[in-house]
């Protein structure tokens, strides 16, 4: 039992001892060393890259509008100059597949009138409008094509809208190009503070597009005049992430 009591007294006095010195020691004098983690220095810049490309294709659209106080007089008269259109686009030359239907509609219209002084609404002519949409893959024939929908009794023409069709491979390459362009800005930066570039830590890839032109032809106003397809351009843009050391 004297024993076990001595061994016990002998903690009591190492913890006691313990406790003093967490608190009498100047523990803020001792220096113990130090560890951090030291964060990665980057550079980010933008490399963009820029190709101008002649326009590939042209898109119309042509529609038929027709009122009168017959909603089915009506709905028959622009379904035969819908048909007649689609017609002499496809004799043009314009495949199936570059031939859709884009809008279909028809309304009542409501009229205003006064019966003894006091203004009143009924019901009046019908209007019934369609188009399609056409895609013309010979851009150079797009004022031939107009003069073709404005004689074929669409009152409603809208083109021709240039633009590219597939640009894939364009953009492949300009991804090589973006990345170059990025890596020389980056260079430029990391030179002009005495610094080197590492490793990459990141690309994201930023929005490509096309431009395009337009023409547009109203109530059966024929084109006549030579349209020039113009171009596009396409453009890639990369955020890219550089390591400096």
């Amino acid at each position: 039992m004297k024993k076990q009591n001595g061994k016990a007294s002998t903690v009591v006095v190492w913890v006691v001892l313990a406790s003093l010195a967490a608190f009498l020691l100047p523990w803020k004098k001792i220096n113990w060393g130090k560890f951090e983690m030291t964060p990665t220095q980057t550079i980010v810049v933008v490399g963009e890259a820029r190709s101008q490309q002649k326009n590939q294709i042209a898109s119309f659209t042509a529609g038929v509008d027709v009122v009168n106080d017959n909603r089915e007089v009506a709905v028959k008269d622009v379904s035969g100059k819908i048909e007649a259109l689609v017609l002499a686009v496809k004799k043009f030359g314009i495949e199936d597949k570059d031939v859709k239907t884009s809008n279909l509609s028809f309304y009542q219209n409501e009229e205003t009138y006064w019966d003894n002084g006091v203004q009143k609404t009924r019901k009046g002519q019908w209007r019934v409008n369609n188009s399609i949409e056409i895609t013309l893959r010979q851009v150079d024939q797009a004022s031939t094509l107009a003069d073709i929908l404005s004689a074929s009794g669409a009152n409603n023409v809208w083109g021709p809208n240039f633009t590219m069709d597939d640009t894939r491979e364009i953009e492949k390459t300009l991804f090589g190009e973006a990345m170059q362009n990025a890596r020389d800005k980056a260079e430029i930066i990391a030179k002009s503070a005495g610094r080197k570039l590492g490793k990459i830590y990141g690309v994201t890839e930023g929005n490509s597009g096309s431009t395009y032109s337009l023409y547009k032809t109203m109530d059966g106003a024929g084109g006549g005049a030579p349209m020039e397809p113009g171009s596009g351009l396409v453009s890639k843009s990369l955020t890219v992430v550089f390591e400096v050391q």
